[in-house]
């Protein structure tokens, strides 16, 4: 095993649309009803895939919906406040080990420079970090991880995917790739053990 290769959003950054809405609706439960009437995640993943936002508003039924989600980027940091501090001591421990660290992950390419300025060592802690806002492809497209490889000059048996998403895993797997579902930081150290990485 040559690299590892993150997820982001709930492996190494807690992320939580419902922070972007609180202040406006009150409670989870109004939220919750809010981002199940616009569909919210069918919408959020196609902003993953490349699509503008203000363009995604539009889309949406009720002009007070659609100024609430017009919210949603200036908003952004709140969603993502919270790294997932255990997933980055792990990272470092692999890298002191001379593993090559890597990410893929499905992020809007307006909303990651405000990942970056949120937490700077987004910016920093990968050798490569494919966005899937800015390649304008989303996991689980087997696309995704074929570029990833291209560009780390890496064959897909090199690498080590982790993801929460079950699904992603399934296509890390099905691409060539060993992978891990990530629950816990303490659940990946005992998966990363069992590999011998750590």
């Amino acid at each position: 095993m040559k690299a590892i290769v993150f997820d982001i959003g709930n492996v190494l950054v807690r992320w939580d649309p419902h922070q972007a809405f609180l202040a406006d609706l009150g409670s989870r439960e109004e939220v919750d009803e809010f981002l199940a009437r616009i569909g919210f995640q069918a919408l959020n993943l196609r902003g993953d895939a490349g699509e503008r936002y203000a363009d995604l508003v539009q889309e949406v039924a009720g002009e007070a919906d659609r100024r609430l989600l017009a919210t949603y980027v200036d908003r952004y940091a709140l969603t993502i406040a919270e790294p997932i501090e255990g997933t980055w001591a792990l990272m470092e421990r692999l890298r002191a080990r001379g593993h090559a660290i890597h990410a893929i992950t499905n992020w809007s390419a307006e909303t990651w420079p405000l990942g970056i300025a949120t937490h700077p060592r987004l910016g920093t802690a990968f050798g490569v970090a494919v966005v899937s806002g800015q390649e304008r492809m989303v996991k689980p497209d087997p696309r995704i991880f074929a570029l990833l490889c291209t560009r780390a000059d890496l064959a897909p048996e090199d690498c080590l995917f982790i993801d929460d998403s079950a699904r992603n895993v399934e296509a890390a797997r099905a691409a060539g790739m060993d992978a891990v579902q990530f629950t816990t930081p303490q659940a990946l150290q005992t998966a990363l053990q069992e590999r011998g990485l750590l």
